[in-house]
This record gives C-alpha cells, sequence and structure tokens, in this order.
C-alpha cells in the first residue's frame, strides 16, 4: 500500500499553539524567537542606569526589572541576552545565582537566574543585573566623529528592533511583553542624550564633573524593541506643540521646515484612530549612516537624512511612523511572526491619512507602488519561499532573515481587499479604530485579530466565510486577489514611460521640460521606476532626458537613487562616481545596495571609466556582497565592516 502524502500545516507555531489553547483552554503560547516565556512571568517596569563610554564603545549598565510572578513557587526565570558581561544580580536586594546558557546564533543567550526565594501568583519581585555591553552589541552603533554630519563629536544610536534589545540590556526581549521603563544615562557633557521617552530633566554626574545625566521616563507601557537612545552633539528645534526635531546643527533647521507639517498629520491621525497617548511625538534626524528610512520610537522617531528633500516630498515617512503610534506602539504582533499586524495596519492608516491629506487617488496611487514592491519581494525570495507567507513560520528563523515588504504590503492588500468586501474606506476604517481600541496596551495574533473582525462584522459574517483565509495567510507567493486600484495618478506615468521607452533618436526633439514638470515628485518616482523595470534605455535617451529635465539637480534621494541606476544601466560614463558618490555618502540600505549592484553588474564598464585599481574594484565588490547577497537587512551588517 502506497504511503500517502499528509497535508502540511505551514501556519507558524504560534498561530497553532492559539488555536489549541482555544480547545483545550490552556494558554501555550511561546515566543520563537525569545527565551524568556510569558506566561510564567512578565516584566512590568524597568529602572535604566546607563553609562555610556565612548572610548570601548561599551555601556555599562544597571538594569531593575520589576516582574511579575504568573504561577505559585516561582524561583527562576530566563531573561534574553547577547554577548552581555553579566556581573552581577540581586533580587529584592538580596544576591542571587544566575548562569548564561549557550550561545544560540540569533538568539544570543539565556540569562538563568535562581531566586533566593519563592513568589506566589501575582507577587512582584526587583531584579537587578549589573552588566557591560559588548562593542560589537547589535542593537548599538558608535559612530566616530568623522562618520557625523559635525565631524567633531562621536554619535551612538540604537536599533532594537526586531530582537536586538538584548544586547543592550538583559530583559524578556519579546513583543508579547509590554512595561514601562525609566532611565538616567551618563554621557560626556558636550553631548546631549534623547531616548524613546519623555525627558525628565539633567544634571552634573555627581561621579564625574565632566558628564552629564539626562532622565527620562516612559509611563506607557510598551515591548522592549522600542527602547531606543541617541547621544550626540544633537540640538532641536520645536515645530509644534508637542512636537521637535532634534539633529546635529547641520540638518536641524533643514529638518525643521521638512517636518513643518507633522502636527497636521498627528491631528489627522488622532480623528482616524482615536488619541495620541504618548504626549510628546518628536523627530530625530540621525546621521547618514542610519540604514532605514525611520524607526517608529515612542516619543521619538528615527528618519534618515535621506528623507530630506527641500520641498517636504518625503515627510510620508513620518506619516508612517506616525501611525505606528497606533499600530504597533499601541496594538503590538505578540511574536514577530504576526509582524502584519504591525505593518499592514501602520500602511493601512498612513495611506489612510494620505486620502485625508491630499485625495483618494493619491492613496491609490500609493497603493499601485506598494503592490510593485510586494512583487520585487516575493521574486527576490522566490514564489514558494514560505517567508513571503504573510504569516510566516519563524521557528528557527531569525526574524531579520524574514524581513521584507511582504508584512506590509500583502498586509495592506488584505486589508484593503477587505475594506471593498465589507463597505468602504469609511466602514472598515470604522474597524481599524475599534480594534486598536479594543486591543490598545496589549500584544495579539492574527487568530485575534480575525476573531475581533468577524465579531465586530457579525451582520457581515457570510462576506467573511467566502474569503479564502490560508492563501492570503498561509500560502507563500502573491495574495490570492489582486486589487483594482484607480490609475489616474499613474496613467501620467505610464504615458511618460512609454513614450520614452518607444521613442527614436529622430523623436528626442519632441520631449519638453513640461512633461515633468507637471508631475508630481510621487509621479517622477514612479516614472523612473517604470523605466528601471524595462531594458536599458540608449544613451542617447538618457543624455537627452538630462539635457531637458536636468534630473542631477534634482535633491529628492528617491528621485536621485533611480535617476543615477538608469543612467548606469545605459552605461553612462559621468554617471558612475555620482552614483558610487550616493552610495557612500549615506548608509540607507534601501539605496546603498541597489547602487552598488548597479556597480558591480556593470564592473567592467565602471572600471574602465573611472580609472581604479584591481584593489578599488574588489573593495566595492566586497560591498556588494555586503549589501546585495544578503536579500533582507541583517543591523548594521555595512557599519560593522566600516574598518575594512
Amino acid at each position: 500500500m502506497r504511503a500517502q502524502r499528509v497535508p502540511v500545516d505551514y501556519r507558524p507555531r504560534s498561530a497553532r499553539l492559539s488555536s489549541l489553547s482555544a480547545v483545550t483552554g490552556l494558554n501555550v503560547m511561546s515566543d520563537p524567537c525569545s527565551f524568556s516565556s510569558f506566561t510564567r512571568c512578565v516584566t512590568k517596569h524597568l529602572n535604566l542606569h546607563l553609562h555610556l563610554d565612548f572610548d570601548r564603545h561599551v555601556i555599562r549598565g544597571r538594569v531593575a526589572l520589576t516582574v511579575e510572578a504568573l504561577e505559585d513557587r516561582f524561583s527562576t526565570l530566563t531573561l534574553d541576552s547577547s554577548d552581555l558581561s553579566v556581573v552581577s544580580v540581586t533580587a529584592n536586594g538580596q544576591p542571587a545565582r544566575f548562569s548564561l546558557g549557550p550561545k544560540h546564533s540569533f538568539k544570543g543567550t539565556p540569562l538563568e537566574i535562581t531566586l533566593p526565594f519563592d513568589l506566589s501568583r501575582g507577587q512582584h519581585v526587583i531584579v537587578e543585573v549589573t552588566y557591560e555591553t559588548s562593542p560589537s552589541a547589535t542593537a548599538l552603533q558608535w559612530l566616530t566623529p568623522e562618520q557625523t554630519a559635525g565631524k567633531k563629536h562621536p554619535y551612538l544610536f540604537s536599533q532594537c528592533q526586531a530582537h536586538h534589545c538584548r544586547s543592550m540590556i538583559p530583559c524578556q526581549d519579546t513583543p508579547s511583553i509590554k512595561h514601562t521603563y525609566y532611565a538616567q544615562v551618563s554621557v560626556p557633557k558636550d553631548l546631549v542624550a534623547v531616548m524613546s521617552a519623555v525627558r525628565d530633566g539633567q544634571e552634573v554626574d555627581p561621579q564625574d564633573s565632566g558628564r552629564i545625566i539626562y532622565r527620562f521616563r516612559q509611563t506607557v507601557p510598551m515591548p522592549s524593541y522600542l527602547i531606543a537612545i541617541v547621544a550626540g552633539a544633537l540640538e532641536s528645534r520645536e515645530i509644534g506643540p508637542r512636537t521637535r526635531v532634534w539633529s546635529e546643527k547641520e540638518f536641524v533647521d533643514k529638518a525643521a521646515f521638512e517636518f513643518s507639517e507633522t502636527e497636521a498629520m498627528l491631528k489627522t491621525a488622532e480623528e482616524l484612530a482615536g488619541p495620541y497617548v504618548w504626549g510628546q511625538y518628536d523627530v530625530l534626524v540621525l546621521p547618514p549612516s542610519f540604514p532605514y528610512g525611520g524607526m517608529e520610537n515612542p516619543c521619538l522617531t528615527f528618519a534618515t537624512p535621506t528623507v530630506l528633500a527641500g520641498d517636504k516630498s518625503l515627510s510620508g515617512v513620518i506619516a508612517h511612523e506616525i501611525s505606528h503610534s497606533w499600530t504597533g506602539n499601541l496594538v503590538t504582533n505578540k511574536t514577530w511572526e504576526h509582524f502584519w499586524l504591525n505593518e499592514g495596519h501602520t500602511v493601512y492608516l498612513e495611506r489612510m491619512i494620505g486620502r485625508c491629506l491630499e485625495s483618494e487617488q493619491f492613496r491609490q496611487f500609493k497603493a499601485i507602488g506598494g503592490w510593485k514592491d510586494l512583487q520585487d519581494s516575493v521574486n527576490t525570495f522566490g514564489a514558494n519561499n514560505p517567508l513571503t507567507n504573510l504569516v510566516p513560520s519563524l521557528q528557527d528563523v531569525s526574524p531579520d532573515d524574514a524581513f521584507s515588504s511582504v508584512p506590509y504590503e500583502k498586509g495592506f492588500a488584505l486589508l484593503y481587499y477587505l475594506e471593498e468586501q465589507l463597505g468602504g474606506p469609511e466602514v472598515f476604517m470604522g474597524f481599524v479604530k475599534s480594534y486598536i481600541q479594543r486591543f490598545a496596551y496589549s500584544s495579539v495574533t492574527t487568530e485575534e485579530w480575525k476573531n475581533y473582525l468577524f465579531a465586530y462584522f457579525k451582520d457581515k459574517v457570510d462576506i467573511l466565510n467566502k474569503v479564502d483565509w490560508n492563501a492570503w495567510m498561509f500560502t507563500p507567493g502573491m495574495p490570492p486577489v489582486k486589487p483594482q486600484y484607480d490609475t489616474t495618478m499613474a496613467d501620467a506615468c505610464n504615458a511618460l514611460s512609454q513614450k520614452w521607452l518607444q521613442a527614436k533618436d529622430q523623436d528626442l526633439n519632441s520631449f519638453k521640460r513640461s512633461d515633468v514638470k507637471t508631475l508630481s515628485s510621487h509621479q517622477v518616482i514612479e516614472f523612473l521606476s517604470l523605466l528601471l523595470q524595462e531594458d536599458p534605455l540608449p544613451l542617447t535617451h538618457v543624455k537627452k532626458m538630462q539635457e531637458i529635465y536636468d534630473l542631477n539637480a534634482y535633491m529628492n534621494a528617491e528621485i536621485r537613487f533611480r535617476w543615477l541606476r538608469l543612467c548606469v544601466r545605459s552605461r553612462w560614463e559621468e554617471a558612475v562616481p555620482l552614483a558610487l558618490k550616493m552610495a557612500t555618502d549615506q548608509g540607507r540600505m534601501k539605496f546603498t545596495r541597489p547602487l552598488f549592484r548597479s556597480l558591480h553588474f556593470n564592473s567592467s564598464f565602471t572600471r574602465t571609466k573611472l580609472h581604479i585599481t584591481d584593489l578599488h574594484v574588489c573593495f566595492y565588490r566586497l560591498f556588494y556582497c555586503f549589501f546585495c547577497v544578503f536579500t533582507v537587512p541583517l543591523p548594521f551588517l555595512p557599519f560593522h565592516f566600516k574598518d575594512l
């Protein structure tokens, strides 16, 4: 008798276990990316004392964790750590035994602590850990003065998402646990420290008059990955009743102009999603080496200086991070397998803000671009790769390896599809707002989200039952349904790109500067993106495009990035040093990796035109490996190799 193939359940372990818990009534949830178990105890508060040592590139820290026992006879707990040197541990002031377990490839090392007493369910204990970080801590990026805009002072910034807080602080490093925190940070007196919290004063360090202690308090419970710290030669400008911009002085006035409409975005988001509960909303523009577009740290959004276009055309990055104040920070995915709950809803809310401030056609136009980004990610990973599931399994998979536009754009596509089925944007935004109110201050799974969706639309269950949930959530590749977006704004981009693609040399004089002057910055980006999807343009066409449109003069990084790639693909020698300059003047992986990839694929051409040595060719090919071979961003990968 032939063995029958048993159907495989591709849902992540947490989804399968939550289904089991619904049947058994047992809470058997766990986080495959964390050693800590949130079924036995939860952290309620952190009290941090951090001493930043810029000479040794380490933080000397002391953290007091207020931990609540969730079971009787509780006497041991496990914290996440990564490359930390633990000096001592106490529990309610009494010495506690501790040990570090074996190192895992991406989860770090479990810090096992034995309390000198037992706790009953509901009792609290203060566990204090004295420790020191490693110079290679994955959450921390130490910059020399030469790597900053000012070139005079060192700089530190952190990036804890997804599971890197454990390299900065021993903690229950899982998004399933939320806690408040208080921090005191000692830095050299020439520097300013800010954190993802409200500022609470400063004083001269009593242990060293050459240092300042900055204090911070975060009273809204939040997951560990949102703890953020920055120290540098920072200045700030007030741009609204609850908003300041922070950066080095070289960027601060540009940032104040670029983000001057932040308060309008905040008010629009509040009208859509409910009150903003975090108090302050500041924006910090990091040095050019910051590898991401932005990071939604509460009270202190991080932003790349590449969004400083001079015309506010890239301030949409801030709309995305503002939206995270509700979807991601207030309501959080319980594990990284449910990351789409953070990002899909945030993209949806971001585009609803754009709808309110711009138009419905603008929202549709951005959705078209998002669909293309999703297609690119699926092509990169492979259509059968389970990491292109909306809800992937991360058992023995690093969250960094799963990072792509899939949770963002596949998540948005699902929400937009549901919006169309259930009554339109106003009706579905009502659900999103209710979902936020229902799960505020907590962490949720996809199953909990889906159950609430069915409860909210209880009169439309027949519609929801027709949705192919398995295809949307647990099947790799593109979504089962392609939304029919309004193409009004995209049509002009398509028409102009086709005109260039079909033009012969004798047709080039028919193009006029008004071709792009009538387009918005977003449309120019789309126009260039469409050209990049086709075979390289003839060099004569690219040169004519520069002559007519003067695209070299654009300071918008999104436009410049695409234009330079277009030029390199067409083998225009004058563009090669410009592309290499953009690739090395900033570290945003979205730009740097594709630029190096383009230079690599045209290596014989670029080598000839730059007249560079074999060593230099090897050098940027080395960068090609770091930026391009890996299909997902590894935190600060290129910058840990900055001395090569």
